[in-house]
């Protein structure tokens, strides 16, 4: 039946799906199958128990979660047997890893319901949240994501995958078994149709998602304008590398568990073999040899190395992957090894070599035991290897010289990095991944930002006129279609600053239309289009630059190129945000009376408070690196917060100067490179603001502005692969067109939705919000002992 409300219920359908074992293909049970009517029971349960649950004290939270991490220590053993039995992996990784780490992160984050008071002021919970689980690891994900939900007092429906939903239902009877109050965890079981009813849902405040990339999209875009939270855990292409310096035989080790654990169906198995040339050839033989002694076989055999496929139809796409990677001229090796022949789902571990960087095999997840291997010469090579893919979730680099391996690993573009090691997990660490891996990090603090949001924000409100299921309306041409560029109106014979045609002594002003600034310099736009900006009194009061798709095009190169900014050291990016606020400082008057102009209100308070806003980031520049997390493994885990790379940034109209400084400095702050679109009514602030960016040496693409039209100039941006972050702060129907086309390379956006913020309060415009936005938490493993 479904869970919902602490009780059992039949599907209103009466429809159910068949759970079997892949060992055997023998039937497990009949699991309901539910459709819209029992999701949006199971919210309405959830819904009602927030109210409760949300206020009850963080203590309270954290006895609950005790229980639960009791029970689930109780009941152990016939988790782990059902897992195997239901998922086919071998049960000494449910028994051994699975459910121990279960039961750890309900014990973690009890302790975080009992600190969140002190260690999240200003934090509240977001509300219901929809989670769709994963097959691979169905309780172990089930628990990455309920914990830290419930800790910080949100209430939750679970859609667990179609092919492993007995441990959920399990999970669910020790929930009530626990005394968990009525509504706080609701399980509702079903295949395809029944996770679109959950990611279709309005009730939602977020949904949190593990599974493949391509349905990642569609839930990015099912989601968009909807105004609910998401967070996306999705495929992986993880490289392995192995140095000349390595402990081969423990590399060999490190190797056949990140890539032959749970038979290859983990998101980040390690399943690009890079190997250093030198040692390639002795290397890949030690391998074949100890493939040979994997033994494959019934999930509850303790002595099996590899167990069964989860689904027929999973084993037949590993198999077309695998003739795919041989008709791209790979060579295979597979051992002699005996597989059962009983009718379950078995695949033996493969090897594929000689393929290229570009092959299919090497670029795309296969998601089963399946290596490929590639050599690499020079430790750059190898790093550009490891690059060379759309994914980012996890890597492995083993090497017995430490700095070599440290200064790889900060190189590598990924959410995790394990050093001298693979597979390892902890509730205190992190998980999560870039670019086409998704965004979002499950575990350590950093995962609980995914379930709060800042108190004094409301959840952000979708389009008033989107569809029931969130679906945003067609997209609004004048803002996201063909775009023609205003012509600058006749200035007149009012004295203009910007304008050519007042008389000053009895000669003309000299021109002065705002350029564009990118990569480090002033450029007039690629379409020579400009646009009138009217003051207060509706006097023009100058003339700004109208860009388009190709001088977006050319801020965004000129981003890219600037990458070195992310290398420099915290305290060098202080030094410049400190010179920028000195200069603005000097000329302080100027830029508040062009703002009066502008906005017709007094602007010496904003000049000020952006002062103010770059200081404060000058203090975060080298004082939100990271830190050690500390977790049940001997050695290091480093939360290294990294720039998220090219941001695209759309301005607010509201504050002018103040947003834009606001949004600016926190980007520049950590490393990041930018392309901002300023106020579209009130650009004059920011084209004056290059000058003093001209003069404080912040170096050539490191911030580049381009004025025109907001949305038109969104577009560009948001479409573009090198952009990997998307900040907009516009109306509605702009935030849900820029998540909708987000989806494409699954970009992290952060937008608005039309709310207004005080953009002069220190907590609405500044601090951790910000922080969080302009980075990636990189976790770094490096253990140590024997």
């Amino acid at each position: 039946g479904l869970f919902i409300n602490n009780r059992w219920a039949a599907p209103s359908a009466d429809t159910y799906l068949t759970s079997s074992n892949p060992a055997t293909g023998a039937e497990l049970a009949q699991i309901a199958a539910g459709g819209a009517a029992e999701v949006g029971a199971a919210v309405s349960a959830a819904r009602a128990a927030f109210a409760t649950w949300s206020t009850a004290s963080g203590h309270e939270r954290a006895r609950h979660l005790y229980a639960l991490a009791r029970g689930i220590q109780k009941h152990q053993r016939l988790l782990a047997v059902l897992e195997s039995l239901d998922n086919g992996k071998p049960i000494r990784e449910s028994r051994d890893l699975d459910v121990p780490l279960v039961a750890r992160h309900f014990y973690h984050h009890a302790g975080w319901a009992q600190l969140m008071a002190a260690e999240l002021p200003g934090y509240t919970p977001l509300g219901v949240v929809g989670q769709v689980i994963p097959w691979n690891f169905p309780l172990l994900m089930l628990a990455w994501k309920v914990a830290p939900a419930l800790a910080l007092g949100n209430t939750v429906v679970v859609k667990p995958a179609p092919y492993t939903p007995l441990t959920a239902l399990l999970f669910a009877e020790i929930a009530a078994e626990a005394g968990l109050p009525p509504g706080v965890i609701n399980i509702v079981t079903g295949g395809d149709q029944t996770g679109a009813a959950v990611v279709e849902h309005p009730g939602f405040d977020k949904i949190a998602f593990t599974g493949s990339t391509e349905v990642g999209r569609i839930i990015r875009r099912a989601t968009a304008g909807t105004g609910k939270r998401l967070s996306l855990e999705l495929g992986g292409k993880s490289p392995f590398l192995v140095f000349d310096d390595a402990d081969q035989d423990a590399a060999i080790e490190g190797l056949v568990d990140a890539i032959w654990f749970n038979q290859g169906q983990v998101c980040c198995a390690g399943s690009r073999l890079l190997i250093q040339e030198s040692i390639a050839e002795p290397f890949l033989e030690k391998l074949r040899l100890r493939m040979r002694s994997l033994r494959v076989g019934d999930s509850l055999d303790k002595g099996i190395d590899i167990g069964a496929i989860v689904d027929p139809v999973q084993r037949e796409r590993i198999d077309s992957w695998v003739q795919r990677g041989l008709a791209e001229g790979g060579q295979i090796f597979q051992p002699d090894t005996p597989l059962p022949t009983d009718g379950g789902c078995w695949y033996p571990p493969t090897l594929l070599t000689d393929v290229h960087p570009a092959a299919e095999v090497v670029q795309e997840e296969i998601f089963g035991p399946v290596l490929v291997a590639l050599p690499f010469r020079t430790p750059g090579e190898g790093v550009r290897l490891a690059n060379n893919t759309r994914y980012g979730l996890a890597a492995s680099v083993w090497s017995e010289n430490l700095n070599l391996a440290l200064d790889v690993a900060g190189q590598i573009k990924a959410g995790v990095i394990w050093v001298n090691s693979t597979n390892l997990f902890d509730a205190a660490a992190g998980f999560g991944g870039y670019r086409e891996s998704g965004y979002g990090r499950e575990g350590g603090k950093e995962g609980l930002y995914e379930y709060v949001r800042p108190a004094w924000q409301t959840r952000r409100q979708p389009l008033a006129d989107a569809q029931p299921n969130g679906t945003p309306p067609a997209p609004r041409e004048s803002a996201w279609g063909a775009h023609t560029p205003d012509r600058p109106a006749p200035l007149g014979d009012t004295d203009t600053p910007n304008g050519a045609h007042s008389p000053t002594n009895g000669l003309p002003h000299i021109d002065r239309t705002a350029k564009l600034y990118i990569g480090g310099t002033q450029k007039r736009p690629d379409g020579n289009y400009s646009r009138t900006i009217p003051g207060a009194d509706g006097q023009i009061i100058g003339v700004a630059s109208d860009g388009n798709r190709k001088d977006i095009r050319d801020a965004v190169e000129a981003a890219d190129k600037a990458s070195g900014w992310a290398r420099k050291t915290g305290h060098a990016r202080a030094q410049i945000l400190y010179y920028i606020a000195e200069n603005l400082s000097a000329r302080a008057d100027e830029f508040a009376a062009r703002l009066a102009a502008m906005t017709g209100s007094s602007g010496a308070a904003e000049v000020s408070a952006a002062i103010d806003r770059l200081f404060t980031y000058a203090a975060y520049a080298d004082k939100y690196g990271g830190s050690i997390q500390e977790t049940v493994l001997r050695g290091m885990v480093l939360a290294v917060n990294e720039p998220v790379g090219v941001i695209g940034i759309v301005c607010p109209d509201d504050a002018p100067l103040l947003s834009f400084v606001s949004l600016l400095a926190p980007a520049m702050a950590r490393g990041n490179t930018s392309i901002i679109v300023p106020s579209e009514r009130y650009p004059l602030a920011a084209t004056d603001f290059y000058q003093i960016l001209e003069t404080s040496d912040v170096p050539a693409g490191v911030v580049n502005i381009v004025t025109g039209a907001r949305d038109h100039l969104a577009k560009t941006l948001v479409e573009h692969d090198v952009v990997q972050a998307m900040w907009y702060f516009g109306d509605a129907a702009g935030s849900a067109e820029i998540e909708a086309r987000s989806a494409h390379n699954l970009k992290r956006t952060w937008v608005s939705y039309g709310q207004p913020r005080d953009w002069f309060d220190a907590e609405q415009g500044a601090g951790a919000e910000f922080l969080h936005a302009a980075t990636e938490v990189k976790n770094i493993w490096v253990p140590t002992g024997e």
